[in-house]
């Protein structure tokens, strides 16, 4: 019998794309599945009911979660979507473990499979499936353009009747997949752009864009693609460094973030007041605490000096059919793995099912997460 693969309209405040698009839909039929789509669910990210002729249009969410062998999401799943899927179940997307030990409880309870995919290894293999690198992609973009918008300041250099106005310059904070697609954005609006990571081997990867390497002095270079921790020296040392810099910048951009922890904090209040007024700063990471000591999700701060730290939230969100189309074919790649003639059989035996399962048969497998749910 043909796997269920379902979807229905993202309820979070703010959440335009969605998790199955068209295109995605064919390809799933093309491997025996059989597609169900809440009625509605593709409207925010501008793909019509009427687009999805791949898939079987439900009425409500409640009658699609129902039917559901495999439910996939954008934002995870809400305690009463999880109630109304049936026990062994799968759930695979963005499912945030660090956070609502309730609904990590829930998922357990109903003896629910769940994949998060933030926890998916960060092998080569592994990068069709890469959800995050794929939507911070989209969050350093859009970024860039808010920063822009929010600037006093023109970017490019430009030569006018009046005089020569000289370019904007740009620092870029954090040369991960944001960070890089920030300094390629700001480079193409004419900005004079910098980047600065604490991990020496992203020097390559900026210059590469045409951006300058700010080198502080400090290497944090660590596992998995992110950075270590400074020692406190090493951390005093950087921000003087920094803090001086600062204050011929017109634009910042900060991007550096862990997945499941907090932001971490890079720029001080006293750097942003050291800063030329009219300054704009946007970090992508104030959903998470902030790279900003002055940041606050989802508004504008104003400092004493006349400094603008913008806090956005769910950046990925504000481009929601290239998002989308990116996410969907992320999510496909993973379940392509399981997806045998039509139905489903989860290979334990591979590493990029097993690390980035959750929860599965009554179980939390994720031991950070069962720590912090179960503190055992």
């Amino acid at each position: 019998m043909a796997v269920n693969v379902a979807v229905v309209r993202e309820t979070s405040s703010n959440e335009r794309r969605v998790a199955l698009t068209p295109e995605v839909a064919k390809k799933l039929k093309g491997k025996g599945a059989s597609v169900l789509i809440e009625q509605g669910a593709g409207d925010p990210a501008s793909f019509p009911d009427a687009a999805y002729k791949d898939a079987e249009v439900a009425g409500d969410a409640a009658a699609t979660l129902g039917r559901a062998d495999v439910l996939l999401k954008v934002q995870p799943p809400s305690l009463e979507e999880i109630a109304q899927l049936r026990e062994g179940s799968v759930v695979i997307g963005l499912l945030q473990p660090h956070l609502a030990p309730e609904r990590i409880r829930a998922l357990r309870d109903r003896k629910i499979t769940a994949f998060a995919m933030e926890l998916l290894p960060r092998t080569t293999r592994a990068q069709a499936m890469d959800v995050l690198s794929s939507q911070a992609g989209v969050a350093g973009y859009k970024a860039v353009l808010i920063a822009a918008e929010a600037s006093p300041k023109f970017f490019p250099m430009l030569t006018t009747a009046a005089g020569t106005i000289r370019p904007s310059k740009v620092l870029i904070v954090g040369a991960g997949v944001a960070g890089l697609q920030a300094i390629a954005t700001a480079r193409r609006l004419g900005a004079q752009v910098e980047g600065f990571d604490v991990r020496p081997e992203t020097k390559e990867q900026i210059e590469s864009l045409g951006a300058k390497f700010l080198d502080l002095g400090v290497s944090a270079a660590g596992s998995g693609g992110y950075a270590r921790e400074l020692t406190a020296e090493e951390r005093e040392q950087q921000q003087r460094a920094l803090a001086e810099h600062l204050k011929g910048i017109d634009v910042i951009v900060t991007t550096a973030a862990v997945p499941g922890r907090k932001a971490p904090r890079i720029i001080s209040t006293a750097m942003v007041e050291g800063m030329k007024p009219g300054a704009v700063i946007v970090d992508i990471a104030a959903e998470t605490g902030g790279n900003v000591e002055l940041s606050e999700a989802g508004r504008t701060v104003v400092s004493k000096n006349g400094v603008s730290v913008i806090g956005p939230v769910n950046l990925a969100s504000s481009a929601p059919i290239h998002a989308s189309e990116m996410y969907s074919r992320n999510l496909f790649n993973f379940l392509e793995l399981s997806l045998k003639d039509g139905a489903l059989n989860l290979d334990w035996d591979d590493e990029l099912i097993a690390k980035t399962c959750l929860t599965h048969a009554g179980e939390i497998r994720h031991e950070p997460t069962r720590t912090l749910v179960d503190g055992s």
